[in-house]
């Protein structure tokens, strides 16, 4: 395998150094800054094999960090298929993640709209609006607007 040229090595490096990018993100971003395909992807191949570049690794953490937003799942799982990340991937890492996605969104309902539950129809619908922007699905944001069950 032929080395790529430093520079393009030297500008992923410092793509990398100040956040992880999906293999999708570092391959736009050097065309940008006016690689040539192959030494892009020369690049990209050494990154890979030496584990500076891991798409699992990438989702993992955009996904921790999305939801510390608070996002909801269905928003960051549209995020990462835009930045490249496969349908497997995604799965794996969803599977695996910790984040309680109904507290989630009673959290950031009661952040934006107070404690109190509407009986108002506008109202709720106006919240259901936001929670589902944010990425919430159905049982999420009814969880979120039900009176707690503390």
């Amino acid at each position: 395998m032929t080395k790529p040229s430093l520079s393009t090595m030297d500008h992923a490096m410092t793509i990398l150094a100040s956040r992880d990018h999906s293999t999708k993100e570092m391959a736009h971003k050097l065309k940008i800054k006016g690689h040539e395909e192959e030494s892009i992807a020369k690049a990209i191949a050494s990154l890979l094999e030496v584990n500076y570049l891991n798409d699992r690794r990438f989702a993992e953490s955009y996904t921790r960090s999305r939801a510390n937003k608070p996002l909801g799942p269905q928003r960051i799982k549209q995020e990462l298929k835009q930045k490249g990340i496969k349908d497997d991937v995604i799965s794996q890492v969803f599977e695996e993640s910790d984040a309680d996605w109904f507290e989630l969104a009673r959290e950031l309902k009661q952040r934006k709209f107070g404690e109190e539950v509407t009986k108002d129809f506008k109202e709720r619908a106006k919240q259901t609006r936001y929670l589902q922007y944010r990425g919430f699905g159905f049982e999420h944001i009814k969880y979120a607007l039900e009176p707690n069950q503390d």
